[in-house]
Protein backbone atom coordinates (compact mmCIF):
# COMPACT_ATOMS: atom_id res chain seq x y z
CA UNK A 1 0.00 0.00 0.00
CA UNK A 2 2.76 2.45 0.53
CA UNK A 3 4.45 1.78 -2.39
CA UNK A 4 0.89 2.79 -4.30
CA UNK A 5 1.03 5.85 -2.75
CA UNK A 6 4.41 7.05 -3.33
CA UNK A 7 4.11 5.91 -6.73
CA UNK A 8 0.70 8.22 -6.91
CA UNK A 9 3.02 11.11 -5.37
CA UNK A 10 5.46 11.08 -7.68
CA UNK A 11 3.14 10.48 -10.67
CA UNK A 12 1.42 13.70 -9.09
CA UNK A 13 4.74 15.42 -8.66
CA UNK A 14 6.21 14.58 -12.17
CA UNK A 15 2.79 15.80 -13.56
CA UNK A 16 2.83 19.18 -11.54
CA UNK A 17 6.75 19.34 -12.78
CA UNK A 18 5.94 19.44 -16.62
CA UNK A 19 2.18 21.37 -16.35
CA UNK A 20 4.70 23.71 -15.30
CA UNK A 21 7.32 23.97 -17.49
CA UNK A 22 4.87 23.84 -19.49
CA UNK A 23 3.55 27.22 -18.92
CA UNK A 24 7.30 28.94 -18.50
CA UNK A 25 7.71 27.34 -22.17
CA UNK A 26 4.26 28.85 -22.97
CA UNK A 27 5.33 32.32 -21.75
CA UNK A 28 8.38 32.02 -23.42
CA UNK A 29 7.03 31.44 -26.87
CA UNK A 30 4.19 34.41 -26.48
CA UNK A 31 7.06 36.64 -25.56
CA UNK A 32 8.97 35.35 -28.79
CA UNK A 33 6.28 35.25 -30.82
CA UNK A 34 4.19 38.17 -29.53
CA UNK A 35 7.41 40.43 -30.27
CA UNK A 36 7.62 39.26 -33.74
CA UNK A 37 4.32 40.00 -34.48
CA UNK A 38 4.56 43.26 -33.50
CA UNK A 39 8.29 44.19 -33.99
CA UNK A 40 7.40 46.24 -37.16
CA UNK A 41 5.70 48.57 -35.11
CA UNK A 42 8.62 48.71 -32.70
CA UNK A 43 6.36 47.33 -29.92
CA UNK A 44 7.23 45.00 -27.13
CA UNK A 45 4.76 42.71 -25.35
CA UNK A 46 5.49 44.17 -22.02
CA UNK A 47 4.66 47.69 -24.05
CA UNK A 48 2.18 45.85 -25.45
CA UNK A 49 0.59 44.79 -22.32
CA UNK A 50 0.26 48.46 -20.63
CA UNK A 51 -1.13 49.74 -24.27
CA UNK A 52 -3.66 47.00 -23.97
CA UNK A 53 -4.51 47.54 -19.86
CA UNK A 54 -5.01 51.37 -21.38
CA UNK A 55 -6.81 50.98 -23.92
CA UNK A 56 -9.82 49.20 -21.55
CA UNK A 57 -12.83 51.60 -21.56
CA UNK A 58 -12.73 51.39 -17.98
CA UNK A 59 -8.99 52.98 -17.76
CA UNK A 60 -10.15 56.00 -20.27
CA UNK A 61 -9.96 58.53 -17.46
CA UNK A 62 -6.40 57.07 -16.58
CA UNK A 63 -4.60 54.71 -14.03
CA UNK A 64 -2.28 55.75 -10.84
CA UNK A 65 0.90 53.02 -11.05
CA UNK A 66 -0.41 51.85 -8.21
CA UNK A 67 -3.49 50.47 -9.63
CA UNK A 68 -1.65 49.41 -13.11
CA UNK A 69 0.89 47.06 -11.13
CA UNK A 70 -2.00 45.48 -9.36
CA UNK A 71 -3.54 44.83 -12.90
CA UNK A 72 -0.48 44.03 -14.84
CA UNK A 73 0.56 41.76 -11.59
CA UNK A 74 4.26 43.16 -12.27
CA UNK A 75 5.94 45.08 -9.45
CA UNK A 76 6.30 49.17 -9.64
CA UNK A 77 9.56 49.04 -10.32
CA UNK A 78 9.54 46.78 -13.41
CA UNK A 79 6.50 48.93 -14.99
CA UNK A 80 8.54 51.92 -14.63
CA UNK A 81 10.93 51.65 -16.97
CA UNK A 82 8.31 50.71 -19.44
CA UNK A 83 6.50 53.59 -18.42
CA UNK A 84 9.12 55.95 -18.62
CA UNK A 85 9.76 54.78 -22.52
CA UNK A 86 6.20 54.71 -23.61
CA UNK A 87 5.94 58.64 -22.39
CA UNK A 88 9.16 59.20 -23.87
CA UNK A 89 7.45 58.24 -27.38
CA UNK A 90 4.69 59.84 -26.36
CA UNK A 91 2.75 57.50 -26.68
CA UNK A 92 1.14 57.63 -23.06
CA UNK A 93 0.46 60.55 -20.58
CA UNK A 94 0.34 61.24 -16.76
CA UNK A 95 -2.09 63.63 -15.83
CA UNK A 96 -3.03 64.96 -12.21
CA UNK A 97 -5.97 62.90 -10.83
CA UNK A 98 -8.91 65.74 -10.34
CA UNK A 99 -10.18 64.01 -7.62
CA UNK A 100 -6.78 63.65 -5.40
CA UNK A 101 -4.17 66.51 -7.04
CA UNK A 102 -1.74 64.09 -5.27
CA UNK A 103 -2.31 61.22 -7.55
CA UNK A 104 -0.73 61.14 -11.20
CA UNK A 105 -3.22 58.97 -13.63
CA UNK A 106 -1.65 57.64 -16.59
CA UNK A 107 -3.78 57.35 -19.60
CA UNK A 108 -3.16 56.70 -23.43
CA UNK A 109 -2.23 59.36 -25.31
CA UNK A 110 -3.66 60.44 -28.96
CA UNK A 111 -0.68 59.22 -30.37
CA UNK A 112 -1.16 55.89 -28.11
CA UNK A 113 -4.70 55.74 -28.98
CA UNK A 114 -3.90 55.42 -32.69
CA UNK A 115 -0.97 52.46 -32.34
CA UNK A 116 -3.06 50.89 -30.69
CA UNK A 117 -5.68 50.96 -33.52
CA UNK A 118 -2.99 50.26 -35.90
CA UNK A 119 -2.32 47.00 -33.00
CA UNK A 120 -5.40 45.47 -33.28
CA UNK A 121 -4.60 43.61 -36.34
CA UNK A 122 -1.71 42.18 -35.62
CA UNK A 123 -2.93 41.24 -32.23
CA UNK A 124 -6.04 39.63 -33.41
CA UNK A 125 -4.32 37.61 -36.48
CA UNK A 126 -1.25 36.42 -33.44
CA UNK A 127 -4.23 34.99 -31.07
CA UNK A 128 -6.17 33.90 -33.83
CA UNK A 129 -3.22 31.90 -34.60
CA UNK A 130 -2.64 31.16 -30.81
CA UNK A 131 -5.95 29.77 -30.02
CA UNK A 132 -6.45 27.83 -33.62
CA UNK A 133 -8.40 24.86 -32.59
CA UNK A 134 -10.05 25.50 -29.15
CA UNK A 135 -12.95 25.73 -29.33
CA UNK A 136 -15.65 28.97 -27.59
CA UNK A 137 -16.35 26.75 -24.66
CA UNK A 138 -12.70 25.17 -24.56
CA UNK A 139 -11.26 29.38 -24.43
CA UNK A 140 -13.85 29.56 -21.35
CA UNK A 141 -12.59 26.71 -19.49
CA UNK A 142 -8.85 27.46 -20.35
CA UNK A 143 -9.59 30.85 -18.67
CA UNK A 144 -11.10 29.47 -15.36
CA UNK A 145 -8.28 27.22 -14.77
CA UNK A 146 -5.88 29.92 -15.34
CA UNK A 147 -7.57 31.82 -13.12
CA UNK A 148 -7.68 29.41 -10.41
CA UNK A 149 -4.56 28.48 -10.80
CA UNK A 150 -3.08 32.45 -10.36
CA UNK A 151 -5.56 32.96 -7.23
CA UNK A 152 -3.79 29.42 -5.44
CA UNK A 153 -0.20 30.81 -6.71
CA UNK A 154 -1.30 34.26 -5.12
CA UNK A 155 -2.13 33.11 -2.18
CA UNK A 156 1.24 31.17 -1.42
Amino acid sequence: MADLTSEKNQTADELAKRLFFRFFQTANTMHTKGTQALESLGVTTQQWSVLGALSRPQAEPGMNIGELSRYLLVSRQNLTGVLGRLERDGLIERATDEEDRRLRKIRLSAKGEKLWLKLTEPIRAFYGGALKGFSFDDKLELIHYINRLQKNMSML
